[in-house]
């Protein structure tokens, strides 16, 4: 009976793969294909002809490389700042005592479910009237206000933690910070990939944020490729966004087999108690 339930387990899992997969594949298989193979009928579902030269036409139509460049500087400049700033604020919710924590924690946790639509007019008039526009001080403002949902995986990972390591640094002569920097953030690894990778995420794939607050010389690469490439015709060139959308994933796909396996063991402690 062993062997047939683990037959159909990953006959489970290798269909869920495929769906998952799926359109990717797709996205894929029209990168690869020639315009004219886009509009014939029937359809032709593999290309007849296989070309790279949509992936090069895609990166010289527009500033490819250029935006980027922008959407890079911005997604890392906020992952490592959100990531230290929440690590900092869960090592405070986990290991020190405050009157009022427990409210202002649960606080913190409800800002969770508002909408971003809601702060988008207080947003933009915020850092319109402090002339921060055309700017990356936003991001680098948002990364150092942490984020509630890293703080929370942040705070249940150190509050895991054996309180003697900390009583052990204290009679050596350590204050908080030091703990903090020396013993606790170096143990936590693995919520420290699931942060990189979530906060990266976030901001790579952000077009709302940098649409708002960005001119096309700043705006980030999800922007632009919002609108497709055209023709001399303006009729759009959907095997060059097809292109254009592939590159666009490989640097969150690259980031997130680096750091993989911190990534799930993240996942899997923070919420253990």
């Amino acid at each position: 009976m062993v062997f047939p339930r683990r037959s159909a387990v990953y006959m489970l899992l290798v269909g869920v793969l495929v769906l998952f997969l799926g359109p990717f594949g797709w996205l894929l298989n029209t990168a690869l294909k020639a315009p004219s193979e886009l509009r014939v009928l029937p359809v032709h579902w593999w290309p007849h002809h296989p070309s790279l030269s949509n992936f090069r036409d895609a990166l010289t139509q527009i500033d490819y490389l250029g935006y980027a460049r922008n959407s890079l500087t911005i997604a890392t400049l906020y992952a490592v700042l959100v990531t230290l700033a929440s690590a900092w604020a869960g090592y405070g919710f986990a290991r020190l005592q405050a009157p009022g924590k427990r409210l202002i924690f649960n606080v913190l946790l409800s800002t969770m479910m508002l909408p971003q639509v809601l702060t988008l007019i207080p947003t933009y008039l915020l850092f319109a009237k402090l002339h921060l526009t055309n700017t990356y001080v936003p991001w680098v403002l948002w990364g150092l206000c942490g984020a509630p949902y890293l703080i929370f995986l942040f705070r249940q990972f150190f509050s895991n933690m054996p309180k003697e390591l900390e009583e052990a640094a204290i009679v050596d002569g350590c204050g908080q910070i030091r703990i903090f920097w020396r013993i606790f953030l170096p143990q936590s690894w693995p919520v420290i990939a699931t942060s990189l990778i979530l906060s990266f995420s976030w901001t790579w794939g952000d077009w709302i944020a940098p649409a708002l607050l960005l001119d096309d010389a700043h705006t980030t690469l999800a922007v632009k490729l919002a609108y497709p490439y055209v023709n001399g015709h303006g009729s759009p060139l959907w095997n060059l966004v097809a292109a254009g959308a592939v590159m666009y994933v490989v640097p969150v796909l690259a980031l997130f087999l680096i750091v993989q396996r911190g990534f799930v063991a993240g996942v899997a402690t923070s919420g253990l108690k």
